[in-house]
């Protein structure tokens, strides 16, 4: 009896094994915008193909918002034309025509001045008026000079540096609106990859927040082994070793392969604890199943031995 149970004590030091669940790539798909759920088209636990889709949501307001953002990008592009025509022949005229009437006004100013300046040497007239003619004079050529800079800015066409600047607000708009359409397309929500519906969290008429998931699917090829690798058997885990994954209510073991194992520690969870390794921590590790196999659900427990 004594030999037996140090043969089977030696046989569990000697086992290299962890414990965790079976667990498939899991995508989740978030919601793009906080609309109500007007259509689910699926249900937990179906399997779809790439480009199924999921469920809908409203569209109605991101539509409105869309269109509101492509009459902006429209009149973005109609003023950049504007300043790349530059100026109108009917402005330029019009602006030869107010330096004409400038002109006129700044001749007519200085004249009156030059006849009251005899008169106010002699104090025919009063000072104040002659100050107020000599100011009216100074006031018409600034409004000469003035029209005159106006009409020369006219002909001398719109600045580059104004195009550029029109040009921006064209791509500013432009993004904004292919943004815009772009939440409006996600509004369907398609299936991305060929998997399983995990989960549907909400349900018609529910609006989840912006980011909030509306669907879990579950992807891959084959499942994975999600273990947590005990700190003794660490050192002799490495990427690649070969494992062998045992499930509850299954004969017999399926090949495996490490395929990623943390560095840094984690405390063992309650389920994984064995004996002592209550006061370890331990490494999460993933072990993928190579060898053919049915669908298997996500969350069994699994029980992996390392080979040696």
């Amino acid at each position: 009896m004594l030999a037996m149970t140090l043969a089977l004590s030696a046989c569990r030091d000697d086992t290299k094994q962890a414990l965790g669940t079976l667990e498939w790539d899991r995508i989740a798909l978030p919601a793009p915008a906080a609309e109500k759920i007007v259509r689910i088209d699926v249900r937990e636990g179906e399997r779809v193909k790439a480009g199924t889709r999921l469920l809908q949501l409203e569209v109605t307001r991101t539509q409105s918002q869309l269109q509101a953002l492509q009459a902006q990008a429209q009149q973005a592009g109609e003023v950049l034309q504007e300043l790349e025509h530059g100026p109108r022949s009917e402005d330029i005229a019009q602006a030869r025509a107010n330096l004409a009437a400038a002109q006129a006004e700044a001749v007519d100013a200085r004249a009156y001045y030059a006849r009251l300046q005899p008169l106010g040497r002699q104090e025919l007239v009063a000072a104040s008026d002659v100050d107020r003619a000599r100011a009216a004079a100074g006031n018409a050529q600034a409004q000469v000079h003035a029209a005159q800079a106006a009409l020369e800015e006219l002909e001398r066409g719109t600045r580059i540096e104004q195009i550029q600047q029109g040009r921006s607000a064209v791509a500013a708009a432009t993004a904004q609106a292919a943004t815009q359409a772009v939440t409006l397309s996600k509004l369907d929500l398609i299936a991305p990859r060929e998997g399983v519906v995990d989960s549907l969290p909400y349900r018609l008429g529910d609006e989840a927040p912006v980011g909030a998931p509306l669907a879990v699917m579950l992807v891959g090829e084959r499942p994975y082994a999600r273990v947590y690798v005990p700190e003794p058997i660490r050192a002799n885990v490495k990427v690649g070793q070969a494992a062998r994954v045992f499930l509850d209510g299954r004969d017999g073991p399926l090949q495996g392969r490490v395929r990623m194992i943390r560095s840094e520690p984690s405390f063992t969870p309650y389920y994984a604890l064995i004996g002592e390794d209550a006061a370890r921590l331990s490494y999460l590790a993933e072990v993928e199943i190579t060898q053919a196999h049915e669908e298997l659900p996500a969350g069994l427990p699994v029980r992996v031995e390392f080979a040696q």
